[in-house]
């Protein structure tokens, strides 16, 4: 379904679950999208930035998704992936990688992001809501983004949002038919920073928006060892401590 303007698309189709709007019944995957939100938001308090009707603003409801409880990162993983696929198939590969815990990255700059919010009930997810805001034609930002991106600065030509949206509702039904075990292969196979010692900087937890850290003073050097099932990074500190961070633990210095 498709909207022209919205405070956000993720409120949106929770609102519409919650009064069980007859147009759910209509697509085994429902989606919402529109040309802009006026209240967009990202991971941890992030807003989102997007000029009125150049980029993909979209929402997906998932019902009953077969992930556990204490796994429901794997949905931030599945979800990643197939943006991923998507995008690549129309910009290219080289340069694509997914940032923890789902940011879509082309090099260092930021080209989407995502809010994934899960319901729970009788000791299952009842329904996922995927939200993901993909810079597609847009030039120019006013706000304080530090690295954005769209596939249109990257390779010069316009894109239809209706039809990457068509591609990418395609491979998210391909990549549901696939083990959660290549969800998780094919999310640490395009992790961003995923091979290499890099500097980070701890920040105490907080409601506060997570950003990149634009210095190189400071921080520590680590690795990346993996993902845990709860979605945590594993990093390995350059004087041999292990520890795992939650994504408001932390920052990347770019």
């Amino acid at each position: 379904m498709y909207i022209e303007e919205t405070d956000s698309t993720n409120n949106l189709l929770k609102a519409a679950v919650v009064a069980e709007a007859a147009w759910l019944r209509e697509e085994r995957i429902p989606v919402v999208w529109t040309g802009f939100q006026t209240a967009g938001r990202g991971q941890a308090g992030n807003g989102w930035e997007s000029e009125r009707g150049q980029n993909l603003l979209f929402s997906v409801l998932l019902r009953k998704p077969q992930v556990a409880i204490a796994e429901q990162f794997m949905l931030s993983m599945l979800a990643a992936v197939a943006l991923r696929e998507t995008v690549a198939e129309e910009i290219g590969d080289e340069g694509l990688t997914i940032k923890w815990p789902n940011d879509l990255y082309w090099g260092d700059k930021k080209l989407a992001g995502m809010l994934i919010e899960n319901t729970l009930a009788g000791g299952e997810i009842a329904y996922s809501i995927i939200g993901i805001g993909l810079n597609i034609n847009q030039e120019h930002w006013i706000g304080n983004a530090p690295n954005p991106v769209s596939m249109r600065l990257i390779t010069g030509q316009s894109y239809s949002p209706e039809k990457v949206l068509t591609r990418y509702m395609m491979h998210l039904q391909a990549w549901l038919q696939r083990p959660q075990s290549e969800w998780r292969e094919a999310y640490m196979q395009h992790l961003y920073r995923r091979e290499g010692w890099w500097r980070f900087i701890e920040r105490e937890v907080s409601l506060t928006p997570t950003m990149n850290a634009q210095t190189k003073d400071g921080g520590f050097l680590a690795r990346i060892e993996g993902i845990t099932p709860e979605g945590e990074l594993l990093l390995e500190h350059a004087d041999g401590i292990h520890k795992a961070y939650h994504f408001k633990e932390i920052r990347y210095i770019l």
